[in-house]
């Protein structure tokens, strides 16, 4: 799973607004609000969020695995 923009990517509305922490400055900012859709993200919480959306999307499409044969 790759685990890009999952702090910068709002967990609500799916957007990288311009709001969003950028870069390492950015690992300072542990709160924001997205521009888009207003709402308070907390940079931890959203990662988690969108990390969890994206493996409930992986299970849907159902996940291949090898046995190691």
């Amino acid at each position: 799973m790759n685990e890009n923009h999952t702090t910068q990517t709002c967990s609500c509305c799916g957007v990288i607004p311009a709001s969003s922490p950028k870069g390492r400055a950015g690992l300072r900012i542990r709160e924001w609000v997205c521009s888009e859709c207003g709402t308070a993200r907390d940079r931890d919480t959203n990662a988690a969020k969108n990390i969890l959306a994206a493996g409930y999307r992986r299970l849907a499409a159902g996940i291949t695995f090898s046995l190691g044969r």
